[in-house]
């Protein structure tokens, strides 16, 4: 029994309904923040200053001030003080090396190395404790860098 064309026209649209709803609940539930987030910076130890490979951040009286290779300053800011990650209980499995991440906050006068893996979206502190950030934060934590004249 072969099927007309708007039989199969019909299981299409139905199909594409049915691939948009579950695109749009795997959204929706990536965007929640976990129960277990907390804010990495408190009131009482905001970030100072982050250098990351080549590109910095520095905080100081006139306000934030960036690397000038890079083009979204106010948001890279506003992403790294506003970080909320997850403690993990275990070391995760890594498939990327890591990258340096020089932390300073307001109540310290040093200057901390967390190990940051980008791809994966995690941090290990100096302790080596491991800190999840959830997807939904990850895609203003990195610099966009400006090409620069030779």
């Amino acid at each position: 029994m072969a099927m007309s064309r708007r039989k199969w026209n019909n299981i299409i649209i139905i199909a594409c309904l049915i691939m948009i709803g579950t695109l749009t609940f795997l959204d929706n539930r990536n965007k929640k923040l976990p129960d277990d987030a907390l804010p990495l910076f408190s009131a009482e130890n905001r970030l100072t200053q982050l250098q990351w490979n080549d590109h910095w951040l520095n905080k100081d009286q006139s306000g934030w001030q960036c690397s000038e290779q890079v083009l979204n300053c106010a948001q890279w800011v506003h992403a790294w003080e506003a970080l909320k990650v997850s403690a993990l209980t275990q070391q995760p499995e890594l498939l990327s090396a890591p990258q340096e991440l020089m932390l300073q906050v307001s109540s310290a006068d040093s200057t901390l190395v967390w190990q940051f893996y980008p791809q994966q979206g995690l941090l290990q502190s100096p302790a080596g404790n491991w800190y999840e950030i959830p997807p939904s934060l990850r895609h203003n934590l990195q610099p966009v860098i400006g090409a620069t004249a030779p």
